[in-house]
């Protein structure tokens, strides 16, 4: 058997469950999930690798209409998923009536390469919503396979991966056969930290809010990590801390904990709060922060 690579590429609106449909394939957390929109930033790339296949999942960030030249780095990522896609994954929910970014819609309604949309999240509808909404996408994207699945709970997701086996061109793998994700562990680090602030602390904080991992250090028993939460004024710092500084604990802590069962070693981890200004509105901080 000759071998299968290829990019699968996976873009929807926000909080439609694209990050829980791409741990779900790989088999590991790599993309952070929380109940909140906007939770995925940057294109991570999940790696699975047998024998004959080798098959490069991105899960993107949700697509918006720009508010902040953030949103405009987001929406780089998306683009550039649907342009290098071998097989594209739109993602929508049993809740979703339509795709409120048109551009986008456009973009995957002329695409050439196999598009496979999955209705997500079908165990929360009827099956009169499922049938609407398959109905719906069948008259928007007619060339287009729909997969009616729970990414959350695996219903259907064998059928989606049987269908992606079918379709992967021939090609030699893009990575090496033991990686997992092309990011660096600083990285998924920084996006654990990132995962806690969104999950407990509300409104604009966790929007305004970037991780850095300023030091990875791997003692013989122990990985030492500092990482700087980095907001966008005074008063976010001040709730990030919390009285006596428990908010900072309390994310400390939890984040330590997915740490500590990603990498499956001791961790100390270090996190304090720092101010840069409008961080998300400067091209040149964007930049450095990696986007």
């Amino acid at each position: 058997m000759s071998h299968k690579a290829g990019f699968v590429n996976i873009v929807g609106s926000p909080n439609v469950g694209k990050s829980t449909l791409m741990n779900r394939m790989v088999g590991e957390k790599l993309s952070i999930v929380t109940p909140k929109a906007q939770t995925t930033r940057h294109r991570i790339h999940g790696i699975f690798n047998d024998e004959n296949h080798q098959i490069v999942f991105s899960d993107t960030p949700g697509v918006v209409n720009s508010a902040y030249k953030l949103h405009d780095a987001m929406m780089s990522y998306v683009n550039e998923s649907i342009k290098d896609a071998d097989i594209l994954l739109f993602i929508t929910d049993i809740y979703e009536s339509e795709m409120n970014h048109k551009e986008t819609l456009a973009r995957i309604q002329k695409l050439q390469v196999p598009v496979l949309i999955i209705i997500n999240k079908i165990d929360l509808g009827t099956q009169e919503q499922a049938s609407k909404r398959i109905d719906f996408w069948k008259n928007r994207i007619p060339t287009a396979e729909i997969f009616p699945i729970s990414a959350l709970h695996g219903f259907n997701h064998e059928m989606v991966w049987e269908r992606i086996l079918e379709l992967l061109p021939e090609s030699p793998p893009y990575f090496d056969k033991e990686e997992l994700s092309d990011r660096p562990m600083r990285f998924f680090v920084s996006e654990m930290v990132r995962e806690k602030i969104f999950l407990f602390c509300d409104k604009e904080v966790p929007y305004s809010c970037q991780v850095e991992v300023d030091s990875y250090l791997e003692e013989e028993t122990i990985t030492k990590i500092r990482a700087y939460i980095i907001v966008e004024r005074d008063s976010q710092k001040g709730i990030l801390i919390g009285k006596g500084g428990d908010m900072l604990k309390k994310i400390g802590r939890e984040a330590r904990r997915d740490i500590e069962m990603f990498i499956g070693r001791k961790v100390f981890l270090e996190t304090l709060v720092k101010v840069d200004k409008d961080w998300r509105a400067s091209d040149l901080k964007l930049k450095k922060y990696g986007y």
